[in-house]
């Protein structure tokens, strides 16, 4: 049901029950939730996350990949698509919205850029795609970075969950 992806360094995957202490354990680490929330996730919360994703591929046709590295098997994060329903506009709700995590340990090595990529480029050939949303925290100068680099444009700041955050549309014309 999860379409594989694969980069020249990464394999983006469906995840498994076996994928998820990785995943709770990324959204333990200090340097990764710095710019989302800033606290460590509790388990229970990453564990709904972990289904609301397996979800999201079964009820939307879309969803987050388990980003993987080609050359060792191990689990760096989670990048993908998502329908979050956060209340924060029709300019933003009404559209997927995008997302990206990865482990600390890989940052700053063009790893999130190569894996946001690929599943954009995956996004964008479906029925559905091309119209798309992210939000990231005021600060986090490596994702908005990203984001702009696959197009998106900043259309608002907000709070959401008593942080400052940025908005950004991706309108990719097909």
């Amino acid at each position: 049901m999860v379409p594989v992806v694969e980069t020249e360094r990464l394999i983006l995957r469906g995840m498994t029950r076996e994928d998820f202490p990785a995943l709770a354990a990324i959204w333990q680490e200090p340097e990764v939730v710095r710019f989302i929330g800033g606290k460590p996730r509790p388990v229970a919360e990453s564990w709904a996350v972990f289904l609301r994703i397996a979800g999201s591929w079964a009820i939307e046709g879309f969803g987050q990949w388990g980003i993987f590295r080609r050359a060792d098997g191990a689990f760096l994060g989670q990048t993908g698509f998502f329908t979050a329903m956060r209340g924060l506009g029709p300019d933003f709700d009404d559209a997927p919205e995008a997302g990206w995590v990865l482990t600390s340990s890989v940052h700053g090595q063009g790893l999130g850029r190569e894996a946001v990529g690929a599943a954009h480029r995956w996004f964008d050939e479906q029925p559905f795609g091309g119209r798309s949303r992210a939000m990231i925290e005021v600060g986090h100068a490596a994702s908005c970075a990203i984001a702009e680099r696959l197009g998106y444009v900043p259309f608002r700041e907000t709070e959401d969950l008593g942080d400052r955050v940025t908005l950004f549309a991706r309108d990719v014309v097909r």
